[in-house]
């Protein structure tokens, strides 16, 4: 695989899409498209294949807007400030959820393209530009390959500050589903979960998931899953993740999010990677920590 400049990117274009700045790669093999606000990827498909991402029919590329669909960034703590770990939670300077990655600008460090993959690399440097919503500074190297196999996505985090950084994060992955009465998502039996639904009470699972209506759990199991239903089946491998979440919004909750159309819930399902709860990390200065997930066939 060989590094190149924009002049010599055979399969990759940079694209203006509503107002922001994306990248999309057609390649032989398949096709992507990334943005650089949040260092969002809302599409991938092989050749010949329906989009592997759900992207909300109403999504807008916005600045400052984040995108409702594909693999959003959740970094540098995941869910609401206030359920994250005291040592996350001291760093949060705001209420707002799933922290600020997914709205800021990233930087593009490299585009390696072969006749069978293609890898983009994306950085954001998290220093005082951010004071006002989190104390820390960390370098977030994003890197993204794609190949007629699949794509993986992997998030590193490197404490540059000179204390020890806990943080939370999660790659919030939507998935494409014809039907979610009779999807499931196998992998997590005998796991133990929070039901944020249900006062956050811990529960065991049996048997594949299952949805009925809104779903929202934190699992804490990190095993490759498989999410099944009519249209086809996916397999997600978790790198240095110890927590999974599990989200439908169901028919009441989707008449209140943005940019969401009200049956929508019925063509989704979030899988997400996660260092969630008491999977939530510390890093000494200078240290390093991958999560990432292998978006794969069965």
């Amino acid at each position: 695989m060989l590094t190149t400049k924009p002049a010599q990117w055979s399969f990759t274009r940079w694209r203006t899409i509503g107002h922001l700045e994306a990248l999309e790669v057609h390649h032989p093999l398949f096709q992507a498209r990334l943005f650089l606000q949040g260092g969002h990827l809302t599409n991938f498909a092989p050749r010949d294949e329906p989009d592997w991402l759900w992207l909300s029919d109403t999504a807008r590329f916005e600045p400052g807007r984040a995108i409702r669909g594909g693999i959003p960034v959740c970094w540098p703590w995941f869910g609401v400030p206030a359920k994250n770990p005291p040592e996350v939670r001291r760093r949060i300077l705001t209420t707002a959820s799933h922290g600020f990655a997914r709205t800021a600008v990233w930087k593009l460090e490299d585009v390696r393209e072969s006749a069978h993959d293609v890898e983009i690399s994306l950085s954001l440097d998290a220093n005082t530009d951010f004071d006002e919503q989190w104390q820390g500074h960390a370098l977030v190297l994003l890197t993204m390959t794609f190949s007629v196999r699949g794509c993986q996505i992997a998030l590193t985090t490197t404490n540059l500050g000179n204390t020890p950084l806990a943080y939370s994060q999660a790659l919030h992955t939507y998935l494409p589903t014809a039907d979610i009465a009779r999807t499931r998502v196998h992998g997590l039996d005998g796991s133990e979960f929070i039901d944020t639904l249900d006062n956050w009470t811990t529960k065991l699972q049996k048997g594949p998931v299952r949805f009925e209506g809104e779903t929202d759990r934190i699992y804490q199991c990190g095993e490759p899953l498989i999410v099944s239903g009519p249209g086809g089946n996916r397999r997600l491998t978790a790198i240095g993740s110890d927590s999974t979440v599990v989200w439908n919004p169901g028919p009441d909750k989707a008449r209140t999010l943005s940019d969401f159309p009200d049956e929508a819930w019925t063509t989704m399902v979030c899988v997400e990677t996660a260092n969630a709860m008491s999977d939530y990390r510390v890093l000494n200065e200078g240290q390093s920590h991958t999560l990432g997930v292998v978006l794969g066939r069965v």
